[in-house]
């Protein structure tokens, strides 16, 4: 076996002229064992060589430049090159292992332009840079069959595209043979990769469907009552199917690839009901997605479809049962319902965990029963569709309740201060959990005086949720009670050491009054310590309270007072409890640090905080920023590594605050290729 590159998850090549550089490492080689998991394996092969020349300087890419680096909008095909490379050789292998059953070889090599696929020069017409892909196996006298009507030697149906595919996707492609050996070879060129029809579609939406049309064989070609494709066949196939809808997070899109899976492989139609989230009894199910092998029979086939939804009784394993056709006894004569004619229609309920997810519902025309071994795969199918669909299900809800809560745990909107210009920028990870990261900026009666704030609790998720639920309201309540800036903080220390305390012990005292036999078990002792240190005045980070009930929070909190006949200038004053400094641009280009470092909030209770004070004359402008913007990564750098983020401050001269933030917030995303993995807040107030 050739080397194996190392995996990446997302490919991206341009349209443009790709520059190749003549190196030993531009071809990439395995063998595949010639089972059903053959066609998996040489996809990711595939997609890792690809990565791996890459990543190698082998291949010039532009990812998303838009225009920006050369490329004219839509000229770049992004990761259309992988995608057609995946597609071919899935079926070059499948094909191998389904016809040939032998030991499969895979080539993949980088053609610098003027070379064609035997490696000599092509003369006056000089061939484009591209891809070569050979597939080989070692049983020569087996040929793979292409004919139009879909049928091999003797009526033996194909199964899948097999070379048309090829002949569609490829500039160039042929067969070799050899002694002992047949290669399947496809040239695909790195040069005029037109998204075209894939523009405006929904990437997953499009990759998914993608991938399903390799599955799912042409029209005309089923292998629905086939014995050898059943035995052998559907292994891979829900192999393949597994792997497909397990990647896929929006329930609907999985009804989607249900259906283009199982039609015509397994059906002539196929429809998914999907019922409600709460499963309220009584609430009408929902027809998600109806596939037909005729796309001309799809939209009859809903209209009849969604007359009368299926009500099937909700069993544990959810087996199919055998319905009615569509149409009949409802006044529909046999031409009018989906197909050429009544037939059989087995209906399977999707299934997770124990509660009923929505109906799948296939039809298959003709009068003979179906085989107990398709009826055993559409079982199995439907449950691995229903594990998928309870999966994004889950993924859904987790998301929403994060949005809600973080909606519910940041202000509607902040106060605007006389004689400042602000500008706030808060970008949540996209994780799905709620995130640590807050702000505020409010009001103090009697009207002289407004507070700002930006905090960071530790960790993310329900258990930061909680410390920013409580700490945002407790910051108001004590600046409007009077409070100034060091008092503020003081109270809110103790305020988080006294809600830690007070934990601990309720989970010491719970897991006590759950253990009576063994009061000085271990684990009891373990717990009733941690609320002892809790409370401790020594506590510090390392201390065991952070395993689980400690509750840190950084954070710069301030307040401004503008300045009567001071020319505009506001009083700022601030403090900084285990914050990123807050940095001060002075209109001279000049850029200094605005407060002292001091400990985090909640570890230690004897702490007095100090703030800092100074006036905003006109022109200068104050960055608060959480460490989502300093600790921001490209490898082993981080953005203010060297006081960067004071130097990227320091080129905001002459900007308005909104500028500035639009500056930083750039800067964030520009230090690295890949998306922030942290909340990224940052608040900018300008004296005009």
């Amino acid at each position: 076996m050739g080397r194996i590159p190392i995996p990446r998850e997302t490919l991206h090549l341009p349209a443009s002229q790709v520059p190749l550089r003549r190196d030993t490492r531009s071809t990439s080689r395995t063998s595949l064992p010639g089972n059903p998991l053959a066609p998996s394996a040489a996809r990711r092969f595939t997609r890792a060589a690809l990565a791996d020349w890459t990543s190698l300087g082998l291949l010039t890419t532009c990812t998303f430049c838009q225009g920006d680096e050369g490329c004219s909008p839509g000229e770049h095909s992004t990761d259309l090159l992988a995608d057609d490379a995946v597609l071919i050789v899935d079926e070059l292998v499948t094909n191998a292992v389904v016809h040939a059953g032998t030991t499969v070889e895979l080539l993949c090599r980088l053609e610098d332009p003027g070379e064609d696929v035997s490696g000599t020069p092509a003369g006056e017409d000089e061939e484009p840079a591209a891809l070569v892909l050979e597939i080989s196996d070692h049983h020569p006298a087996r040929a793979i069959q292409s004919d139009p009507a879909g049928q091999g030697p003797a009526g033996t149906p194909e199964y899948g595209r097999g070379l048309q595919l090829v002949a569609a996707l490829a500039e160039r492609w042929g067969i070799t043979y050899r002694s002992g050996l047949k290669t399947v070879w496809a040239r695909l060129p790195l040069a005029g990769r037109d998204p075209g029809q894939d523009q405006g579609t929904e990437p997953a939406l499009r990759r998914g469907l993608r991938a399903a049309e390799i599955l799912a064989p042409a029209t005309r070609r089923t292998v629905r009552d086939d014995p050898e494709w059943t035995g052998r066949g559907a292994l891979s196939f829900l192999a393949e199917a597994s792997e497909l809808l397990a990647g896929q997070l929006d329930e609907d899109l999985v009804a989607a690839l249900a259906g283009q899976l199982l039609v015509p492989r397994l059906a002539e139609w196929c429809a998914v009901w999907l019922d409600g989230e709460g499963g309220q009894q009584g609430a009408a199910p929902r027809l998600a997605r109806v596939w037909h092998a005729d796309e001309a029979g799809i939209e009859p086939l809903r209209r009849i479809l969604e007359k009368e939804p299926p009500r099937l009784p909700v069993s544990p394993r959810g087996g199919p049962v055998r319905m009615p056709w569509p149409g009949e006894g409802s006044g529909a004569g046999t031409g009018s319902g989906p197909g050429a004619g009544p037939g059989a229609v087995l209906a399977c309920r999707l299934v997770a965990n124990g509660r009923a997810l929505g109906t799948l519902v296939l039809g298959r025309p003709g009068q003979d029963p179906v085989p107990d071994e398709v009826t055993a795969l559409i079982e199995d199918f439907a449950r691995r569709v229903g594990l998928a669909i309870g999966a994004a299900r889950r993924y859904t809800r987790q998301v929403t309740i994060s949005r809600v809560l973080q909606r519910g745990l940041l202000p509607s909107q902040v106060a605007r201060i006389p004689g400042i210009a602000s500008s706030l920028v808060y970008e949540p990870s996209d994780d799905g959990l709620a995130g640590g990261d807050f702000y505020d900026v409010f009001p103090c009666p009697p009207g002289d005086r407004w507070c700002f704030m930006l905090g960071d609790v530790q960790g993310s998720g329900p258990e930061a949720a909680v410390v920013t639920g409580l700490a945002r309201p407790w910051l108001r309540l004590l600046a409007r009670e009077g409070y100034r800036v060091g008092a503020v903080l003081d109270r809110l220390n103790r305020l988080l050491l006294d809600d830690a305390t007070e934990a601990a012990e309720s989970a010491s005292l719970r897991l006590a009054a759950s253990s009576p036999s063994a009061p000085s078990s271990p684990l009891v002792a373990s717990v009733a310590s941690v609320a002892s240190v809790a409370s401790s005045p020594s506590a510090t980070p390392s201390s065991p309270s952070e395993g689980g009930q400690a509750r840190f929070l950084s954070l710069l909190y301030g307040e401004l007072m503008p300045l009567p006949g001071a020319g505009g200038a506001v009083r700022c004053t601030l403090a900084s409890a285990g914050h990123p400094l807050p940095l001060l641009l002075r209109p001279d280009g000049t850029v200094r640090a605005a407060a002292e470092p001091q400990l985090l909030l909640g570890v230690v209770e004897k702490v007095a905080y100090e703030s800092s004070t100074f006036d905003l004359e006109p022109g200068d402008t104050l960055l608060c920023v959480t460490d989502g913007v300093t600790e921001r990564r490209s490898g082993r750098r981080m953005l203010d590594d060297g006081d960067g983020l004071a130097r990227a401050l320091a080129g905001c001269v002459g900007l308005t605050a909104q500028g500035v933030a639009e500056r930083i917030r750039q800067t964030v995303h520009d230090f690295d290729e890949t998306p922030p993995e942290d909340d990224v807040a940052l608040l900018v107030l300008q004296a005009t």
